[in-house]
């Protein structure tokens, strides 16, 4: 761990205007009466591990900023692919050449790092005072939130790059940490120490984060083509769920509903208290490498085949799609009134849940395959040039 306190790079103040230019009348001789700005409420939404929550649903329970800006950004000059992590305090960001670095989240400015041996391409996970990192030199690390200071580590049989899960214990008493490994293993360890308290083994690799749905069951997708559901209590079968290819991402859930891409171009709608497929949506025959988003009654997917697809949650019938200018792999994220995606052609979109419709889009000039994520009205995301741009609400859309 190597503590850092300035001799940064960083840019700091750069801005992108979204906002429409408006105009004044000079010749009218009306008085205007005064309207008193009223700012909007601060956002208190953290994102404290991938997806924002133990369900992966990728939602933000607020209204889509009106207009972003740039505020920093941190470049360290090669590909980053993982998802980062905000509190209210910091940015969590791990690299492919193994170093993962904490942010301060309204500067910018490197609070610490820490070197792990293989390249870190999933998102970390923060509660308390704990951060856990996952790395593909197969251990999960515990570091000191504050700090960097390592806690505790684990050490699985092959690379971890999926996402750890954070999650309340069933039977009360300290948090448990959900991890799936390249080992086809999912895992189920003590925040505290790190010690296994369950293990279920499947047949083929997991790169996929482990979802936790109705507080009961542990659902997650694999190499071996099954969607796996199985207790969070003891880690025992419940069901196991076939579908027609490899499940390489994570999935999403929304009550008793589980939703993946797969490897034969399909998207997939899993009955979990079923234990059984809902729908199947195909389009094209091109893969969705992307991680759905949901809302309460669509989810959101990207494709390889430059759209962002938007599908019925209850049908599998086609909602409509965007196009963008290249692949879209990055995973989206959902607010109340909008879906925000990245694209490798270099642009974020925000567009209307129920139409597709685009309200903004912003070019950050490098392809995007890590996903966004966003908290306390920070949104961040990874450039595949390795520069990592932390945006907020523009300071006159932020005051109505």
């Amino acid at each position: 761990m190597t503590k850092i306190d300035t001799g940064l790079l960083l840019i700091a103040g750069l801005t992108a205007s979204l906002i429409l230019p408006g105009c004044l009348n000079n010749a009218s001789q009306t008085e205007v009466p005064v309207v008193e700005e009223v700012s909007k409420p601060v956002s208190t939404t953290s994102w404290s591990m991938s997806r924002g929550g133990p369900n992966l649903s990728g939602k933000i329970p607020e209204p889509v900023p009106e207009s972003m800006e740039i505020v920093w950004t941190y470049t360290e000059g090669k590909y980053i692919s993982a998802e980062a992590v905000i509190t209210e305090r910091h940015v969590f960001v791990g690299t492919e050449y193994g170093v993962f670095i904490c942010f301060d989240r309204l500067s910018g400015v490197v609070q610490w790092t820490f070197k792990s041996e293989d390249a870190i391409t999933a998102a970390p996970a923060v509660s308390g005072n704990f951060v856990f990192i996952p790395s593909n030199d197969g251990n999960l690390y515990a570091l000191n939130v504050e700090t960097g200071e390592e806690l505790w580590e684990f050490s699985a049989d092959d690379k971890i790059s999926a996402a750890p899960i954070v999650t309340t214990n069933p039977n009360g008493g300290e948090e448990w940490v959900l991890v799936n490994g390249y080992d086809g293993i999912t895992r189920c360890l003590s925040s505290m120490d790190g010690s296994t308290l369950w293990s279920y083994e499947t047949e083929d690799f997991i790169n996929g984060a482990p979802a936790v749905v109705d507080r009961k069951w542990v659902v997650f997708g694999g190499c071996d083509a099954q969607l796996h559901v199985v207790n969070l209590a003891d880690g025992n079968l419940v069901h196991k769920i076939p579908n027609d290819s490899q499940i390489v991402n994570s999935i999403a859930t929304y009550k008793h509903m589980a939703f993946s891409g797969n490897y034969a171009n399909q998207v997939v709608g899993f009955d979990v208290e079923l234990g059984m497929i809902a729908w199947v949506y195909e389009d094209r025959n091109l893969p969705f490498f992307s991680s759905p988003a949901v809302s309460d009654k669509l989810l959101f997917i990207g494709s390889r085949d430059k759209h962002l697809h938007a599908i019925n949650q209850e049908t599998g019938e086609a909602a409509w799609k965007f196009p963008t200018g290249a692949r879209v792999e990055s995973s989206p994220i959902v607010f109340n009134d909008a879906v925000v995606a990245g694209s490798s052609d270099g642009r974020l979109y925000a567009l209307n849940l129920d139409t597709g419709e685009e309200i903004w889009r912003f070019d950050l000039g490098e392809g995007l395959l890590a996903s966004p994520a966003y908290g306390f009205g920070t949104l961040i995301i990874s450039g595949e040039d390795g520069t990592v741009f932390a945006l907020r609400e523009t300071a006159a859309s932020a005051v109505q």
